[in-house]
Parts: structure tokens; C-alpha cells; sequence
């Protein structure tokens, strides 16, 4: 007696309990499936490109937005800061390296960033194509920009001011990539990088093209005078990526937010906080989904129940035919683990759409690529919690067969 076969067939002479039963399952391990999919691949990045930063220092707001724009290139950043007295906060002695970066413009939507080599070297990224950048408006580009915009050693762009690619474009400085990185699966993959001062110059060549419409609108002349004035504006850059020598440099935070005019942001206390956030929506969503599949799990229990009453007659015919209680005890558990297994083949295929779609809208916004789709282990947890539930659903009805009477049934019928 082929126990699998007679399971099944149970299953299609039931289509309507049988599809309820399996789409809840599904629905229950998709959802969870894809928040633990989602957990691990944020939790991964944010951590990864985190490494080695231990503060951030940039314009008085916002901490979080400014670990966002400053770490995750995801967020507006909060303003400029002189470079001088970034300068002057940063010769501390606990302060082991301090990566100053300048933004504020994008190439069709990638980011364009003013830093040095120490950046690039912070997260392992090194020049697959040409070299590193050497003067001024020579840059070196990720791979996902590369890959995105079609951009090749020799060719030449100009950018859009702001981070929107709608942005005014600067057409009279064009920028040459000099470099095309290898791929470090950090922030570096979707930057276009370039030395500080051509951030400056782009935008004082701006500034002045701006200044001379202007006076010819008016019939006026301030060329000496807007030389002068460019010359005495303070260097700004946008914020400053610091390493301490040791743990004790975390007090020197509290201090630059007290006594200066700018914002020390310590990393590691906002993505926590962040995350925290975050953490409330994901427990209640995942609360919500364990609640779906013990849902499917009483469904299976009461269309089992319900056919084993239907087909008791047919039970009691096969068992007088030699068939064992043992033997038709497992068929009914049988119909519950195919529930169970059907269930969580689709709740794990469907995550993965889910998936897919959420990592298109996020690399169309900020580039970041979570189409990472291995089975992480606490989804075999989650296949054996699928199971278990599959199971004792339908033992529970299927424990009446050791109570049936055979000749009344029969008789019965």
C-alpha cells in the first residue's frame, strides 16, 4: 500500500481546505523567511561598512542623519564644516586617522565623493582599472557605477548639483575617470571617487560663472573684487570619518558636541538606536506571521478531523482488509507534513521575490545590492517548526483511529 499516493489523493479530493491550509503556511514562512532574509543582509552591510569608524564629525543636526550621509551614502548631508577647525579637533593624540570627505554632487545619481587615499584603503577597496586619482577632476569609480552608467577609463561626465540627477548640471567642469575599482562589497561599489579639492574647484568655477551672468546683466564689473572674496572664503568640507588609537577616545565626543561648534556622532549608539527602531515593526511583523502559520496549523486539524469522520467507513474497509492502524495513522500524518513541506518550498520561493523586488527599488535609490539568496540556518529552524506543527496538526484527529470500531463502522454504513 502505497501511503504517499493514497495521502495525496486525500489532498486533491479536498482542493479548497487543502489550498486554504497550504496558503497559510506559505504565507506565515514567507513572511518570516523575508524578514530574516532582510535583518541579516541590512545588519550585514550596516555592520561592514561601520568597521574601523568609531565617530563621525560634521555640522551641529541630526547624528543619525549625519552616520547616514557621512558612513551609508543614504541620507542628505547636514552641512558643511571648516576645515580648519576639523582640523584643529582632529590633532588629538587619541585620534589615529581622521578621512575627511566633501559631497554635494552626483553623477546620475551616484554619489561623487571628495576624499583621499585613506578612504579608499578604510574599506579595502583597491584600483582594478587605471590608478588612483592624482589631480584635480580625476576620479575613480566603484564597480556598480561602472556597471550602471556605462562609464569607461578616458571618459569624461559632468555633474548635477545636490544628489538628485535632476540637478543643475556644472557643464563647464567635467570630471575624467582615471580608475575603475574592484568590487569590496562596501560603500566604495557605488561611489564615484575624487580628491576634496575638485569638489572645490567645481563649485568655485560654478560660483564664478554664476557671478560673471550676472554682471553682465548689470553692467558691472567685480572681477577683482570676487578674486579677493574667493580667496579669503575658509576651506569646507562636509565631515570627517575618525579612528581612535584606543577606547578612551569616545570621551573626546562628549566634549567636541560641548565645546565646539560642531557634532561628534559615535556610530556604533545610532545604528543600535536605529536598529532598536526597527526592531519593533520586525518583532510585531514577525509575531503576526508565527500567529498565520499556528493558524494553519488548526486549519489542517480541522479539515483532517473533518475528513477522517468523512471517510471513516473507507477506513474501517481498509483496515478489515489488512491495512494497520499504525499504517493509516501515518497516512494522515503524511497529509499534514505534505501541508507542511508544500508550504515552506513556496514560503521560501516566494521570500526570495520578495526579496528581489525590494533590493530593485533600493539599488534604484541608493544602490546597495541584498540579492544575497542562501538559506540562512534559522530557516531550517523555521522548516522544522513548519514540520512540527504540520504534524502534531494531524495527529491530533488521526489519534481517533485507534478508537474506531471496525464492525460498527461498518455496520454503521
Amino acid at each position: 500500500m502505497n501511503l504517499f499516493r493514497i495521502s495525496w489523493s486525500n489532498l486533491k479530493d479536498k482542493p479548497l481546505s487543502s489550498f486554504l491550509s497550504g496558503l497559510l503556511m506559505t504565507l506565515g514562512i514567507t513572511i518570516i523567511s523575508l524578514l530574516l532574509l532582510l535583518n541579516k543582509q541590512l545588519d550585514d552591510q550596516f555592520r561592514k561598512n561601520i568597521k574601523g569608524i568609531d565617530m563621525v564629525l560634521g555640522a551641529k543636526g541630526s547624528p543619525l542623519q549625519l552616520i547616514l550621509s557621512s558612513i551609508y551614502q543614504i541620507d542628505a548631508p547636514v552641512g558643511n564644516i571648516p576645515l580648519d577647525e576639523a582640523e584643529r579637533l582632529t590633532r588629538n593624540p587619541m585620534i589615529k586617522t581622521a578621512i575627511p570627505l566633501a559631497m554635494g554632487d552626483n553623477y546620475r545619481s551616484f554619489r561623487i565623493v571628495g576624499t583621499n587615499k585613506k578612504y579608499l584603503d578604510h574599506f579595502g577597496a583597491t584600483v582594478a582599472q587605471g590608478k588612483l586619482f592624482q589631480q584635480d577632476l580625476d576620479v575613480v569609480i566603484g564597480p556598480r557605477v561602472a556597471e550602471a552608467t556605462g562609464l569607461k577609463l578616458g571618459d569624461t561626465f559632468s555633474s548635477q548639483h545636490g544628489l538628485d540627477e535632476n540637478g543643475e548640471a556644472h557643464e563647464d567642469v567635467k570630471y575624467k575617470v582615471v580608475g575603475i575599482l574592484s568590487p569590496s562589497n562596501t560603500v566604495a561599489d557605488q561611489l564615484i571617487l575624487t580628491n576634496v579639492s575638485s569638489i572645490w574647484a567645481v563649485h568655485e568655477h560654478g560660483e564664478e560663472h554664476h557671478d560673471e551672468g550676472e554682471e553682465h546683466a548689470e553692467g558691472e564689473d567685480h572681477d577683482h573684487e570676487e578674486g579677493e572674496a574667493h580667496a579669503d572664503e575658509p576651506r569646507e568640507i562636509t565631515s570627517m570619518l575618525i579612528q581612535f588609537r584606543n577606547p578612551l577616545g569616545m570621551m573626546l565626543a562628549r566634549g567636541i558636541n560641548t565645546n565646539s561648534k560642531l557634532q561628534a556622532a559615535l556610530p556604533n549608539i545610532e545604528v543600535n538606536r536605529l536598529f532598536d527602531l526597527l526592531g519593533v515593526g520586525v518583532d510585531t511583523l514577525r509575531g503576526l506571521a508565527i500567529a498565520i502559520i499556528i493558524i494553519s496549523g488548526i486549519s489542517v486539524f480541522v479539515s483532517l478531523y473533518n475528513s477522517l469522520k468523512e471517510r471513516r467507513y473507507e477506513m474501517a474497509l481498509m483496515l478489515s482488509m489488512g491495512a494497520t492502524r499504525a499504517q493509516l495513522f501515518g497516512m494522515l500524518l503524511l497529509e499534514g507534513l505534505v501541508l507542511a513541506l508544500i508550504g515552506f518550498v513556496l514560503g521560501i520561493l516566494f521570500s526570495r521575490i520578495g526579496l528581489w523586488f525590494f533590493s530593485a527599488t533600493v539599488s534604484s535609490q541608493y544602490h546597495y545590492d541584498l540579492t544575497s539568496f542562501t538559506i540562512l540556518p534559522e530557516e531550517w529552524l523555521l522548516l522544522g517548526m513548519a514540520v512540527l506543527i504540520g504534524l502534531l496538526a494531524a495527529a491530533l484527529p488521526a489519534v481517533g483511529i485507534y478508537r474506531m470500531n471496525i464492525s460498527r463502522t461498518l455496520a454503521e454504513e
